[in-house]
């Protein structure tokens, strides 16, 4: 039997509507992490379908660190004011601008990065390769794991996410799209850190 604790547990946990958290409950038999699987899928696939609306509106969020010296502001956007207005809206806002002031990316997503840029570590990379008497097929596959790397590194969507290093931050932008019901995107940040050129 599936209980009103449960199916408020079940909410609590995930932020999936009543009727969604007690259907599936039903269909996994009342157990829980089951539960939390399945909204976590069908929350999944139907954030894919969202991601292509536009955004419009949205917040720009402001972040100053370590005595004034880091200053951060974070451009997130979604489709309804309503959203932009909501406490989970605005708190995913505030992490990305603490991620931006810690992990320093350079680019929002890896569309952003420019070509020539790639192909030049690219180049870097399969010269170290080859400076280490790799060869042949052995070379491309360490410059492409390189590359990879330096992506990671440098894209704000594909760092891994400070306050949860089991998640990267374009997992937390799926998720967040799947419980607002909207898309969300980052649009651009900015980091100023006094000193820096």
């Amino acid at each position: 039997m599936i209980t009103t604790a449960l199916v408020k547990t079940l909410r609590e946990r995930t932020g999936a509507g009543v009727m969604d958290c007690k259907v599936a409950l039903e269909e996994v038999n009342g157990d829980l992490e089951r539960a939390v699987i399945l909204l976590r899928e069908r929350g999944m696939a139907a954030a894919q379908r969202k991601a292509v609306r536009e955004a419009r509106e949205g917040v720009v969020e402001s972040y100053v660190h370590f005595g004034g010296r880091i200053g951060v502001l974070v451009e997130v956007l979604c489709e309804t004011d309503f959203v932009a207005r909501n406490e989970r809206f605005r708190a995913f806002a505030h992490d990305l601008a603490l991620q931006v002031a810690a992990a320093r990316p350079q680019w929002v997503g890896r569309e952003d990065i420019p070509g020539r840029i790639l192909e030049e570590e690219r180049a870097v990379y399969r010269q170290q390769a080859l400076n280490d008497g790799k060869s042949g097929p052995v070379v491309e596959r360490i410059a492409a794991g390189r590359l990879e790397k330096f992506v990671a590194e440098r894209c704000l969507l594909e760092q891994t996410f400070i306050k949860d290093p089991d998640r990267k931050v374009k997992d937390l932008v799926t998720e967040l799209i799947a419980l607002l019901g909207e898309n969300v995107r980052v649009g651009r940040f900015a980091r100023l850190e006094v000193g820096e050129s």
